[in-house]
């Protein structure tokens, strides 16, 4: 049996455009334990962790075999937060919080526009949005206490979301703490 982690592994999820990468960089920052960013799509290209490239939608075939094995080590010792667009690829065992990040499907559109994606990518990632693709899939994944949805439209949200999953953390360390007294 692997030791009991001490800091968190914390899978920031949602439909491409919702502040996902942002609402990592802050809680790095925010939080009073150490925590390790990883942004799945940067890991993926950096690290060869695909098996083609799709030019119609501007994206990589992921090698999920070759990316868990990536992630491992650090996603096991805690500590990171896993930021990607798709949960249910990380075990269960992986994970302490899902953190699924929603965003009206306007501003969606506006912000995946700003990032020059091909419309038929934009409408597609809107529709998942508007069906709560990325929220079904956490739900269907994982034990529904460690699922959450946040609204990111803005500056407030951030903060507020931020701030919630701090709390969070220092609630998690606590518990794990009472356990290890009570083993």
């Amino acid at each position: 049996m692997s030791p009991k982690r001490t800091t968190p592994t914390i899978v920031m999820t949602g439909t491409p455009g919702v502040g996902k990468s942002t609402h990592a960089q802050l809680l790095v920052q925010e939080a009073s334990v150490p925590l390790k960013h990883i942004n799945i799509g940067d890991l993926v290209k950096e690290k060869n962790l695909y098996e083609s490239y799709d030019e119609d939608w501007q994206s990589y075939e992921v090698d999920e075999d070759k990316l868990l094995d990536e992630l491992e080590p650090d996603a096991s010792a805690g500590g990171v937060i896993l930021d990607w667009h798709t949960c249910e690829i990380f075990p269960q065992r992986w994970v302490d919080l899902v953190v699924v990040l929603r965003c009206d499907h306007t501003r969606l559109w506006e912000r995946l526009e700003a990032r020059n994606y091909p419309l038929k990518k934009i409408q597609e990632n809107n529709e998942a949005e508007i069906m709560e693709v990325v929220l079904d899939e956490a739900r269907s994944s994982y034990a529904k206490e460690i699922v959450i949805e946040l609204q990111s439209e803005g500056t407030q949200d951030l903060e507020s979301n931020v701030a919630r999953i701090v709390e969070w953390i220092k609630a998690w360390q606590e518990d794990q703490a009472q356990a290890s007294d009570e083993s």
